[in-house]
This record gives structure tokens, sequence and C-alpha cells, in this order.
């Protein structure tokens, strides 16, 4: 054990002496995690890499989107078909259950199960594009956001949009038949997938596209086929009960099998295909899409409507849809009053009438004559319309500015950010949608707000008005059984209005799930649930799939396993287990998730003191949670309700440190001058040792240094002992380049990691500082280095670890070294490093004092990314282009919102310039990915795998240390600063 190991129990959450265990908590004898005989089954079948047993896996797979919990028994890492297969035959033959896990993004419990769960997310990512982008394959695992990006080159696009598209995966798009705000009834999975490949109950694989699948599944599946088969005879033979699938299918319908299946394919493996769109996985598992894709239109026009009531709004909608509306998305007045708690939407829109009402309607056009042609028309519609402005920011214009347009559907989606955000703590929050015929939109809105308002539900709605799909919000805590009966008094006459008074959908997108299928029977009526029941009888017989997803006879199922939400810290309360967080998350495939670390957090807090389970849960935390954790906060920025998990780990660490630990990062801090120079003399040293010691491998000096460091780790503690890797530069120069104050239009500050470390092995020309300086003097904006920047940082190494005074003292002693150089905020300070940039810019102010922010507030911080792009280029001539130049933006690019600077720089340098589709934080993180080389080689995997298919003449970023990891995640390609090679590019012939 290593001497410096810290104490678990530093990580326990903080409970008021009322405290008192939940009664959902995980109970006592699920401590040990999967239970025997299971685990050691599992384990001999697939192999125990692929088998999570830990209680903390199980627990952190429990949770999803939507306001149930299950914890199940073992949680299994399909890589394969064969491993789904297996599985499926496992449970068949022991009497158990399987659900299948992808993003976890469902709504309604979807994606949980008691039993085996199985991830389909981690090993089932890949698009390959088809027909010059009019098809795609698509794997399960995939994001919708991913594949679009790849699709996005060829001028195409898939047709499902759910508003989940970042985080959800097209496995469970197709699953749930999950459409958004464009997709409506025409472009949806069900009439855009071409093909699907499953794997049926039995273990079966069907591939829909095979010209021989139904010759094969007449041969492995013969009562299979005759049943589908009678079953499609039987349905035909009633012309009532064929328009009554029809007509349910005339509005957005999740809710249920897809009947129609029956109704439009004609052979056994057509019908097939039908029925696993929208199944839930109670049928089969989804291995493998074709899509048809559609066209994506990018000629884009938008505007904001204000009406002065519902009534009038609605009236509008198949006018808008009549002139070409892409999508419709309606606000009531409760919500744009609402949505003014999120930053960026209009404040005066909280004086707006209670009555107003707001529609987004946008305008996709293939062509400019063509978004010319239904400009015109909108605003002659536009005319004719009886618009109102109640507050000054309302302007009622279309508009093709992208900022604009952006702002817009940001107020659209600001609702889930505001309710969410600022929800009782303690309540659970759910999502439900449900559509009706438009022609009864307002009046569904009506009866919908009345209905809320007499529940004690906060009254509001907003949705996709072109299809007849609203969307509203319910917080309760799911621990007060009077605040469950509320929830399900209003549930029980929410879906008998919607289906007795306007024969609505109950889910119209986001699929039955737990939540509808008590009530599945209520939309449908007797003949056609039976018939579904029978759909799930015969092709899974022994019910292995999904219990009670789809379809379940008990009344009440709907308010099992629901949810508490006990209060953790203040900085991940809000957090409403959406997901959205972990695409971004580097760790995502090494440990946990922003997500998962919160709801472990929660876990905690729900047990008793001196649970095993509890403290089971906090020996796992420290590695899983707290080491492993990036710190680079992107989980903020695509959070709906901005939550910093990052942040959370920071302090988490903080908590774990002892005095003696606090002490000596405050005395690194105050003498970070020599700790500099002490720095670079032994990255110096260890560069003389393996050019010495080459070895017959020539790595000889690599190796001895790498089992030296990683026999200090094992002594004192891998978290705070880095392990040397053999793509660590040479030092750095001793001095920096010679500069005048004199004439210097702004300061430069070299970054100490760009003092320290030099460039990689093998790359010829200037280093950054003197390229800084070079191509800035030959801009004609000539930059000056202050002699005394040795010693100064921008207190991100403290801060990433959670050393609270060395980062203050780092913190304040930068600002007020920044003030001094540029004279009072007279000259802006150009940063060579982007990290080092968002420290200074932003994460530094918490930390100063009140004198020092002040001085903070008048200092201009630029990275250099946007000093180049704005002040360099414009006056330098290009005088050589490499070919092709790959590009790695890096997290604080992503913060400071300037991944479009490193792109225009390297245009300037390169012919070709490629941003990899799989590019994400390398959460080399300072000096983490030298503490914890796995979490960097699982965040860089994807990205390193799309990089090295192909040789590139440049590899540009512009932050030392993710060059660093990205070396070492592709072979040591040579990553460097963009700003590099623009010197290089412009140097005079």
């Amino acid at each position: 054990m290593p001497l410096l190991e810290p104490k678990a129990g530093a990580l326990r959450p903080r409970t008021g002496a009322d405290h008192s265990p939940a009664a959902d908590r995980v109970p006592e004898a699920r401590a040990q995690g999967t239970p025997q005989p299971l685990r050691g089954d599992l384990e001999r079948l697939l192999g125990a890499d692929k088998v999570l047993t830990k209680v903390s896996d199980l627990v952190r797979y429990a949770s999803d989107a939507s306001p149930y919990r299950f914890i199940p028994q073992v949680v299994v890492l399909a890589e394969d078909v064969a491993d789904v297969a297996a599985v499926l035959g496992y449970a068949r033959e022991n009497g158990r259950d399987v659900v299948f896990r992808a993003a976890g993004t469902s709504l309604n419990g979807q994606a949980q199960g008691e039993d085996i769960l199985v991830d389909v997310r981690r090993h089932w990512a890949g698009v390959d594009v088809l027909a010059q982008g009019r098809q795609a394959r698509i794997r399960p695992g995939t994001t919708v956001f991913r594949a679009n990006a790849a699709l996005a080159a060829h001028g195409r696009l898939l047709g499902p949009d759910p508003a989940s598209a970042i985080a959800c995966t097209v496995g469970g798009v197709v699953a749930n038949n999950a459409s958004g705000m464009t997709a409506g009834t025409t472009r949806n999975s069900y009439r855009t997938v071409a093909s699907l490949t499953c794997v049926l109950p039995s273990g079966t694989v069907v591939d829909t596209a095979d010209p021989e699948a139904d010759e094969k599944l007449a041969h492995a599946e013969p009562e299979l086929c005759a049943g589908l088969l009678a079953l499609k005879a039987e349905i035909e033979a009633e012309p009532e009960l064929v328009a009554r699938i029809r007509a349910k299918h005339e509005l957005k319908n999740t809710n249920g099998y897809r009947l129609d299946a029956f109704l439009d394919g004609t052979t056994p493996v057509e019908i097939l295909r039908g029925l696993m769109v929208g199944s839930q996985g109670t049928l089969g598992f989804l291995a493998e899409f074709v899509f048809d894709t559609l066209p994506l239109h990018r000629h884009t026009s938008t505007g904001l409507f204000f009406f002065p009531s519902l009534s009038a709004a609605a009236a509008a909608v198949p006018r808008f849809n009549a002139a070409g509306a892409m999508s419709v998305e309606l606000m009531d007045g409760n919500t744009l009053r609402a949505s003014v708690s999120v930053s960026g939407v209009p404040q005066d829109w909280a004086r707006l009438p209670k009555e107003t009402t707001a529609l987004l309607v946008e305008f996709r056009s293939p062509d400019d004559t063509t978004r010319a042609e239904r400009e015109q028309a909108a605003r002659e519609l536009l005319a004719e319309l009886e618009l109102v402005a109640p507050v000054a920011s309302v302007t009622n214009e279309l508009t093709r500015d992208p900022a604009t347009i952006a702002s817009y559907w940001k107020a659209r989606k600001a609702f889930v950010t505001a309710v969410g955000g600022s929800r009782p703590s303690g309540t659970t929050l759910i999502t439900e949608d449900f559509a009706v015929p438009p022609s009864r939109l307002a009046e569904a809105c009506e009866a919908l707000l009345e209905l809320q308002e007499r529940h004690g539900f906060d009254a509001a709605v907003a949705g996709h008005a072109a299809h007849g799909n609203l969307h509203f919000l319910l917080a309760f805590d799911a621990a007060d059984p009077g605040d469950v009966q509320r929830y399900a008094a209003f549930m029980d006459e929410f879906c008998r209005m919607t289906v007795q008074r306007f024969d609505g959908s109950l889910k119209a997108e986001h699929a039955t799930g737990r939540n509808i299928a008590p009530f599945l029977q209520l939309e449908w009526g007797s003949e056609a649930t039976e018939l579904m029941w029978r759909v799930k009888r015969l092709l899974d017989p022994t019910g292995v799939l999904a219990p009670g997803v789809l379809l379940d006879r008990d009344p009440r199922a709907h308010l099992r396993g629901l949810k508490s939400i006990p209060a953790v810290e203040a900085l991940a309360d809000p957090c409403i287990e959406c997901g959205f967080c972990e695409p971004t998350c580097p760790s995502e495939d090494l440990t946990t998730t922003p997500r998962q670390r919160i709801v472990l957090r929660r876990e905690m807090t729900r047990q008793s003191p001196d649970s095993l389970v509890g403290e089971n849960l906090l020996a796992s935390y420290g590695y899983d949670a707290v080491d492993t954790c990036a710190g680079d906060s992107t989980c903020k920025l695509d959070c709906p309700v901005g939550i910093d998990t990052g942040a959370l780990m920071k302090k988490l660490r903080h908590a774990r440190h002892s005095p003696r630990e606090e002490r000596n990062a405050e005395r690194t801090a105050r003498h970070f001058a020599q700790v500099e120079r002490s720095t670079r003399l032994a990255v110096a040293a260890a560069d003389q040792l393996r050019r010495r010691l080459r070895g017959r491998r020539g790595d000889l000096g690599d190796r001895l240094l790498g089992a030296a460091t990683g026999a200090a780790r094992r002594v004192v503690r891998p978290d705070l002992v880095p392990e040397w890797l053999p793509e660590i530069p040479a030092p750095a120069a001793k001095r920096l380049p010679a500069t005048s104050r004199q004439q210097a239009v702004a300061v430069y500050y070299p970054a100490c990691v760009n003092r320290i470390f030099g460039d990689p092995d093998g790359y010829v020309g200037l280093s950054l500082p003197e390229a800084v300086v070079t191509v800035s003097a030959r801009a004609g904006r000539p930059v000056w280095i202050p002699e005394d920047v040795t010693g100064t940082c921008c207190a991100t190494i403290w801060h990433s670890k959670g050393y609270e005074a060395g980062n203050t003292l780092m913190a304040n002693r930068m600002v007020e070294a920044a003030w001094r150089w540029t004279d009072g905020g007279e000259l802006p300070l150009v940063v060579d490093a982007s990290s080092c940039t968002l420290g200074i810019a932003e994460e530094v102010v918490p930390y100063l004092t009140p004198a020092n922010r002040k001085l903070h507030d008048r200092l201009t911080v630029l990275d250099s990314l946007v000093w180049a792009a704005r002040e360099l280029l414009p006056h330098l001539a290009v005088e050589r282009r490499v070919g092709s130049a790959v590009l790695h933006p890096t997290c604080s690019m992503r913060h400071l919102g300037d991944e479009a600077e490193l792109r225009e720089v390297a245009e300037a340098c390169a012919e070709e310039v490629v941003v990899p589709l799989d590019a994400g934080c390398c959460a080399f993180a300072g000096d983490r990915g030298l503490l914890h080389q796995e979490l960097t080689a699982s965040a860089t995997a994807r990205e390193a795998a799309e990089v090295t298919t192909r040789s590139y003449d440049t590899y540009l970023s512009a932050n030392r240390t993710c060059e660093i990891g990205l070396d070492h995640a592709t072979g040591n390609r040579g990553y460097h600063s963009v700003l590099q090679e623009l010197e290089s590019a412009t140097r005079p012939r």
C-alpha cells in the first residue's frame, strides 16, 4: 500500500444529524456486488473483463434519464453479436432476464433492469457512409450527433433529430422510434431505416437486407415465420382494426408495437424489420442499421413570433406548415417567463403577459433562391397574422444570422434548464410527451395547463406544434408517499384526457417504457393490446427481454421503482441524470461519467453511516470518480442545468488532502521559480539519459526511466508521482527570446509548460516562444516577454488538484504580475497555451482578493490563437503551405470559444485541414496523463484511431501537454503549436 494513500472516508458525503437511510437504498445484501453463481457463470462464458460486478458498477448503471431506478444484478460489456447471443442463451437456460442499455437517455425507464444489464454503447460505435452519403451503415452505440457529423461532409443527415442528439445513440433512437423537432411521421426511423440486423431472443441473427433473409429465417425459425404471417392475415381480415391502426399512426405515436408493420410488410422479414423499430429492447437486440439519409439543407431562416394567445398561435401553425416550415415549436407564456433564469434568454420576457405564446419557426432550403422564395412567402403570411410585441426584445422578424438563430433555439430549450435547475432539492424531474390532432392543439394546451394547476404542478407547455406533439415537465418527491399519490392521480387523469377527449397518443416520441405500460390498453383497446402481447410471446416465448418495459398488466407498475433524489453537494444537486454530459467525458470508457459520479454520491447519501454498501462505494470512488476525472469541465458545457462535475471532483481532491499536503503545495507555489528551474533540469537529465542509453531496441533509457518512476509511484502514491512517457520532449531553452518593451503592442506570456518542455522529437523549426516573437514582429505587431516570468503560473497546477492555498497564492501573484506587465491593462496579455489562457482569464477569479479582482477586470487576456487570427493573419503573406494538417482542438478552446481560430490559422498554413470527428478532451490535463496514463489512453483512443488511418503533413494544436498526450496516443506524430506552423508558412523565401 502506498505511503501516502488518502483515506477514503474523507470522501464521505456530509449529512445532517437527522439523516435517515432512504427506503430505496441498495440493501446490505448487495454490498459485495454480483452474487454467485451468476458472477462466475458470466465470467467463464464471456471473460472477466466483460463483466462488471462491483456494487459501485451496479449502482452507476442503475440510473438513467427517467424517474426510475432499478439495480441490476450484473453489467455485461458486450463486444459483439456473439457476446449478445451468448448472454441471451444463458438467460433462457437459467430463467433470467436481460435489458440492453446504450446511452441511458431514455425518459421512461427503458434502459433499466433488475437482472442482467448489457451495455451496448462502449464497443458498438461506428459509421460507414454509403452511396455518396445517400445511405449510412451505423452501429447502435453511435450518437446521433456523431452520425450526422460523418454525413455532413456529404450534405446529408439522419431523419430523426431528437433534442438529446448529442448524447443519445442511434440504437436507442431506433429502438424507441424517437423523432424530434422535424421528423414527424415521415422522417422517423420507421420510415428511414432501410434495413437492420437484429439478434432475436433465440440467438438467431437476422440481416433484413440479405436477399436470402426470409429463406434463412424460415429455416431457423419456422414457427416464428408462420406466426408472423398468421397475425398479418388476422389483422388484415378486420377492416375496422386496419383503419384504427392506420389512424393511430397518422399522429406521432410510439406507444406499443408498430402493428402497421403487419400492413406494410409482405414477408416475415419485412414484418420483423417494422416490428423491431420502436420495440424498446423487448423483441431483440438491434445490432446494426442501414439508414436512407436525407438532404442537409444548410440555408436556414428562422423567426421567433409572439402571439396574444394560445389559440392565435395554434391557428398559425398549419399556415406555417403550408408555407414550407421545417419546424414549428410552441412555447406558452409560463414557459417563456420561466426561461429568463437561463443565461442568454432576454430578461424582459419576465414581463410577458401570461396569455402570450411564441412560435419558433424555421425554414431550411437547399439553395439561396429557394430560401428567398420561402422567406417572401413567410413575410406575406406574417403580415396577415396577429402578432404582438409586449416587450422590447421581441422583433417578430425572420433572420439568417447564425448567432441569433442559436439564441432562439437556446430559448426553446431553456425551459428544461430553468425548471430542472430550480426545482426543489430532493425532487425528481419527469419529461412527458403526448400528441393530439394538430387542429386541437390550443384546446389540448389549455386542458393540460388546467390539469397541471389542479394537481399542484407548475403549469407550462411547449412542443413540436407542427405535429401536435406537446411536452411538459413534472417535479415531485418520490420519497414522499403523498407526492407519489399526487403524481399517480395526475397520470390517471392525464391519460384519460389524452385518449378519451382527444384520441391522442400517450407517447408521441419518448416510447412507452415503464411509465406508460399500464396505460397501453387505455389507448389501444383490448384487441390491439392483446395482439401486442401475442407478438411478444411469439418472438420472446420465455420472456427473457425487458419485462415490464412495454407490456405490463399491473395498473400501478408505473409507480414502482421511482427513485428518490437525496440532496448532495450544491454543485451537483440540480442534476437531472439526463446523461447529456457523458459523451464529452474523457473517462467515459474507463471508469465513471459525470452523471455516474453524481449517482454514486446520491447512493452514498441514501445509506446509513455504518452501511457496508456505503463503505464499498467509498472504497471505489477515490479512483473511479476522483482520480480519473480529467477536471476539464466540458461536462458543464453540455449539461442542460450547467453542472460542473469537474469542479466538484476538485473539491473532493481538496477534501482528501492532509494539512501537510496543503502546506507543501503552498510552499511549491511560493517557491515556484526554483521548482520550475529544477523541473527543467530534471527533464534535461532524463533526456540525456535516454539519448545515451539506447540498448538493442533504442529505448533502454525510456524503459529505465519508466521503471524508476513506476517504483516511486508504488511506494508513494500514483496520484502524486508522474510516470515517465517516451514522448516527453527535450527541455526548453534556458533563456527566452530577447524582446523589447519599447514599441511592443502586447505582452507575451510563455506558459510555464512551454518554459519547461521543448518541441517533439524530430521537429525542425523555431521553438514556440521564438515563433510567437518572430511571427508577431513579422506582422508588425511586436510583443514583449517580461524578464520576470519565471516563477509565475496560471495556477492551474494547483487548481486542478484541489490545492486551495497554493492556488490562491499563485492566482493572486499572476494577476498582480500581469497588471504590472500590461501597464494596468493598457496592453493585452497573449498566452501561448489554451489551458493557461483559460486559467488566467477565468479560473483564477474566484480565488482573487477583492482588490485583485478589480485589477483582473481591466486585463485583456488573449489566447495565442485569437492573437494570431485577429492581429497577425491580416498582416502576413503566406509563402508556403503544407498539403495537409490534422488538428486537435483542446477542451480549453471549447471553453474559450476559439476553436474556429485554430482552424482559421491552420487553413492559412495547409491546403487541407482536418478536425477528427472523434476529437475530444485528451485528458492529459496538465500532468494527469502522467499520473494516470490509462485515462489519456482511453480518452484519445477513438481520435487516435481516426488520425492514424492516414498520414498528414503536420499535426497541430495549441497546448503543449495536450500535444504530448496526442503524440503518446498516435505514435509520436509530432504535434506542435499552430503558431509554429504559421511562422514557418509566412517565413520569407
